[in-house]
């Protein structure tokens, strides 16, 4: 035991790997529903391993920090900018308002129980899950006009705050919205019958709710059938064939014919007639009468032996956005430009929303589609830019962003005798916003793939976290001791508060759906958790259409307060 010891300390950047790693197991571990998280478990890591005194360079959490920072920026950068418009401007109103209370009530209650400015720092960041704020916070501590012990000691209590107040923050708030919410609403079993009737407008069928039917029902498939029908007594084009499907609500497309041994493809002469045998692909929900229109189905494995492609594509044709899929589909112009194209799943600000007729497209969507190459090529040059799989991120876009924001967060504003900064942290942030959105208008450029963008949140965040509780494990014992109870319990009042006055705010003042305004209480303040616990609730994903957009406004605007809580304490 002692040869590791002294090896940590000799090697402290091993410590580090070992806070993660015992971290992420501690956090991965469920009681019921209930876990802690990476984040928590790998700080509490962080500060058992830091009672054997490692010192680590601050330089290290700093780089990790603000690689986590400009990654956060980047994912919501599109859709923090998309709600700026005047369709979104509602939810943007409501999001600013949550995070201000979000502010006001930790303050209020901070002031109120004599807080020093570490202290509330922490206890905002526990609170209201928002763990950035323990580094934006440190940044803003450290230009303040004080002696570097006395920097040292307040750093080191935002930690201790935030793990006694992490833990309501996300479960409780998770319970308050999902259980108490509805009935704040008029009732959970309205509030559910409520949700039925937006997807009904939506035309998003209610069994879809269920999670073991919707995702079959939205995947794109491919069946053969041998031609019995009568209407096919006199031969039909390819295209009359697909007219008559549709004239049953089915939107399904011939890909290959079959007539003896010779098999066509993309044949727009043949004709197609009784004992023919034939390939159609589309949705499955639209296959289920087929066998009533067509024929039996077939296993023939040479006619379904063909290749297609499946691919993400980021929307950004102006024909194309403010449309709704009911609209798209029904246009004769762009549909033909979308001809046997089958739509897999539709992802916002990498939340998956309904793929229902009534979903209206925006800018920086990313939809799945899947058909022929030749055909999902087409159709992805007209919807946008086709975002096809690499490994390979575009590190001179990340480089010079977070330099450009470092740089513009270095910058001290002095408003009269208060020094006012975003740091580099806070400038990291806003500058991965904009690349965010810049993405989004060239998608030439500025490439990060989903899985590097999750090693540069999850990560960066975490080896940040692993840091700053090794450097305070020393004296989060005594801190723990000293403000456990009476700060749990204080954090309580300050996550359950705010989210009763934004219910409420919402349906009376807003006059939100109520799936609007649960969805867009849970984006506000970034809690993840809650929207699946909401969705649970009210048996509907439908609340997942409010929480880009608020999710956008709530990380940016809650770590920003790490600055003003520390500028209001000083």
């Amino acid at each position: 035991m002692n040869w590791i010891i002294s090896t940590l300390q000799q090697y402290p950047e091993l410590s580090v790997f070992l806070a993660l790693a015992l971290g992420f197991f501690i956090g991965n571990i469920k009681i019921g529903s209930f876990s802690l998280g990476s984040v928590t478990g790998v700080l509490l890591m962080g500060v058992l391993i830091g009672q054997f005194k490692i010192d680590i360079s601050p330089t290290v959490k700093s780089v990790f920090f603000l690689m986590f920072l400009f990654a956060v920026g980047y994912s919501v950068g599109p859709q923090f900018f998309r709600g700026l418009k005047k369709d979104g401007l509602p939810q943007v109103y409501f999001a600013i308002i949550i995070c201000v209370l979000c502010l006001l009530v930790p303050y209020l209650i901070a002031r109120l129980l004599h807080y020093d400015v570490g202290t509330a720092a922490g206890f905002l960041a526990g609170a209201n899950t928002i763990s950035a704020v323990i580094g934006v916070a440190s940044d803003s501590i450290q230009q303040l006009n004080l002696s570097a012990a006395e920097k040292t000691a307040l750093i080191n209590k935002i930690p201790i705050a935030y793990a006694v107040t992490y833990i309501f923050g996300t479960a409780g708030t998770a319970w308050f919205l999902a259980t108490i919410g509805p009935k704040l609403l008029g009732g959970a079993e309205k509030v559910i019958q409520e949700c039925k009737e937006l997807e009904a407008q939506l035309g998003q069928s209610v069994s879809d709710n269920d999670p073991s039917l919707r995702s079959a029902l939205n995947r794109v498939i491919f069946r053969a059938f041998k031609v019995e029908d009568d209407w096919f007594k006199t031969p039909r084009t390819i295209k009359e064939t697909e007219e008559y499907l549709e004239s049953f609500g089915n939107r399904l497309f011939i890909q290959r014919v079959k007539k003896g041994e010779k098999i066509f493809e993309d044949a727009e002469d043949v004709k197609i007639q009784q004992g023919d045998l034939i390939v159609a692909g589309g949705q499955r929900g639209f296959f289920l009468t087929d066998q009533d229109h067509v024929g039996r189905e077939i296993n023939d494995p040479q006619l379904l032996s063909f290749t297609v492609e499946s691919l993400s594509v980021l929307i950004i044709n102006k024909e194309v956005i403010g449309k709704s899929l009911k609209e798209l589909f029904n246009d004769d112009n762009l549909e033909k430009k979308l001809h046997g194209i089958g739509l897999n799943r539709i992802s916002r600000a990498g939340v998956e929303i309904p793929l229902a007729p009534g979903i209206v497209l925006e800018r920086g969507d990313q939809v799945d589609i899947t058909g022929l190459k030749s055909e999902v090529d087409k159709a992805a040059a007209f919807l946008g830019y086709a975002d096809r799989p690499t490994t390979s991120t575009d590190i001179l876009f990340v480089g010079v962003g977070v330099l450009i924001g470092g740089l513009l967060g270095a910058m001290t504003i002095h408003i009269g005798n208060v020094p006012f900064s975003l740091s580099t942290s806070g400038g990291a942030l806003i500058s991965g916003l904009f690349f965010g959105w810049l993405r989004s208008q060239h998608p030439t450029f500025g490439r990060i793939p989903p899985p590097a963008l999750w090693i540069m949140n999850n990560l960066g965040l975490n080896t940040f976290i692993a840091v700053v509780g090794i450097s305070a494990g020393p004296g989060f014992v005594a801190g723990f001791k000293e403000l456990g109870l009476s700060l749990f319990i204080a954090g309580v009042f300050a996550s359950i508060i705010p989210m009763f006055i934004s219910l409420l705010i919402g349906r009376y003042l807003f006059k939100f759906h109520p799936a609007i305004n649960l969805g867009g209480c849970a984006g506000a303040r970034t809690t993840t958790a809650a929207l699946g616990a909401i969705q649970d609730s009210v048996k509907s994903n439908t609340p997942s259409l409010s929480y880009t957009v608020t999710y956008a406004v709530g990380n940016t605007l809650l770590i920003i307060w790490g600055v003003v809580i520390v500028l209001l304490f000083s």
